[in-house]
């Protein structure tokens, strides 16, 4: 019996060599794919970006799950921006990898890339200035690949300007296109005039809708201060004949009611959210008039003209300046009324105003540019920028773009399509790409002295 046995069992020994052999073949073809995945060329990841906003490698796809990216892609073709979003495996080559994708993909916007645990962004400056992008992308630093991905959508898409190229709305994403592009453009070519009519027609739509959001976000707002204000008045409690009283706190008294009045009849007739502007300026004068107005009747000396209170301008005009370091920024010197005063030098934090936003209640300067007339109406065009310096809201209004958007102290908005100002259009174009806007992937590019991909650079140093 053992002498039969044997044989059977050598006779098995080439079959389960075979066997052991295709088993280590498979494995090592497995652990090849990702690899290949990985080296996915720039052109195709480009590609995929042309037909949609959000494309996930293969090799990369536990990183954001299809149903992730597919919400990712909606929200940002719903709100038409040009925010283009990969996610890329770990080891996938990073030089020079903002530059040529962008060069390769050919549309003016935001680039945003996950790789592995890191992640960074580059921007077309006139869609997204470049310290608005490292205050975004150090904003969503450490997060999950979900999570980053999403604040920074959302933070993203509040502050860009610029539109959607058009092939997304020809194919879906995954689609080739080609056939609806050669037909659109023949379509165009056809057209002639009435094509670019239609598409100046559809940007100032466009523009003008999102000059509707704008203002309808800054008219909770103002609405709120204006209320403020006019509960000041009652507080105030006074009489133009009451015992004391004298011309000049009449006169007080009166411009302080004729600014209550005018701010709200401004307010009615806003239509731009440059209008804004004169709504806070109005609403700031008739605050000055009621300081005056108190020290009268109290017999102080009468205030200075100053800036209101930085942290919220319901606080009414500024008694100082005073030294406030931001969590994770610079010291610098800022307008406090005395209440703020007194509890910045007790080691407290002042009175900050928030306001809603897509991500919650945040502070008026990280809300996003359209906030810049709310606030120039109060600060002036020359003061604010300088205090809001290392926010979305400063790194917004210190860009020629921005100001010449808004028009000197940030007037007339609309002179360009979205925010940021300059932008030549969505569809498939470099007419305006500007290499430095982009740089090296991990060597510092324009997101400063060096650092690793992620974190914008690591020099950022602002709120």
């Amino acid at each position: 019996m053992k002498a039969v046995a044997l044989p059977r069992a050598s006779a098995r020994a080439p079959v389960r060599l075979l066997m052991a052999l295709a088993v280590a073949v498979v494995a090592v073809l497995s652990t090849g794919i990702p690899r290949a995945e990985a080296a996915t060329s720039i052109s195709t990841v480009a590609e995929a970006l042309r037909r949609g906003p959000v494309y996930v490698d293969p090799a990369a796809s536990a990183q954001l799950p299809p149903d992730e990216a597919a919400a990712l892609s909606r929200q940002i073709k719903n709100a038409d921006k040009p925010l283009f979003i990969a996610v890329l495996p770990a080891d996938y080559p990073t030089r020079n990898l903002f530059t040529d994708l962008r060069t390769a993909t050919g549309v003016t916007g935001a680039y945003a890339v996950r790789l592995g645990d890191r992640f960074d962004a580059r921007a077309d400056a006139s869609v997204l200035p470049r310290t608005a992008v490292r205050n975004l992308v150090t904003s969503v630093q450490g997060e999950d690949a979900g999570t980053q991905l999403t604040d920074f959508t959302h933070r993203a898409l509040a502050n860009m300007g610029g539109s959607a190229p058009s092939t997304w709305s020809e194919t879906g994403q995954g689609g080739t296109g080609s056939t609806t592009a050669l037909i659109t453009a023949g379509a165009v070519l056809v057209a002639g005039g009435v094509g670019a009519y239609t598409l100046v027609r559809r940007s100032r739509s466009r523009q003008e809708a999102e000059q509707r959001a704008a203002l309808e976000k800054l008219r909770v707002v103002v609405d709120e201060d204006i209320t403020a204000f006019g509960e000041e008045l009652d507080r105030l409690d006074f009489h133009p004949a009451e015992a004391g009283a004298d011309d000049a706190m009449r006169a007080d008294y009166e411009r302080a009611l004729d600014a209550y009045e005018q701010a709200k009849q401004y307010m009615a007739d806003a239509r731009r959210p440059e209008d804004v502007r004169a709504v806070t300026e109005t609403l700031e004068d008739g605050r000055f008039s009621l300081a005056q107005l108190a020290a009268r009747r109290e017999g102080r000396p009468l205030p200075e003209r100053r800036p209101p209170c930085f942290f919220d301008p319901r606080h009414g005009p500024s008694v100082a300046d005073a030294t406030w370091t931001p969590p994770g920024g610079a010291p610098r010197r800022v307008p406090v009324c005395a209440a703020d005063q007194a509890r910045l030098a007790d080691g407290r934090a002042p009175q900050i105003r928030e306001v809603d936003t897509d991500w919650g209640r945040r502070p008026y300067w990280d809300a996003g540019p359209a906030y810049g007339p709310w606030a120039g109406g109060y600060f002036g065009g020359g003061l604010l920028p300088g205090l809001l310096v290392g926010t979305l809201l400063g790194s917004m209004m210190a860009t020629p773009s921005y100001a010449a958007g808004y028009g000197t102290g940030y007037g007339d908005f609309g002179a360009h399509d979205g925010y940021g100002g300059g932008y030549e259009g969505g569809d498939v174009s470099g007419a305006d790409f500007n290499p430095s806007d982009f740089g090296d992937f991990g060597g510092g590019g324009d997101f400063g002295s060096g650092g690793d991909f992620g974190g914008g650079g690591g020099d950022w140093g602002g709120f």
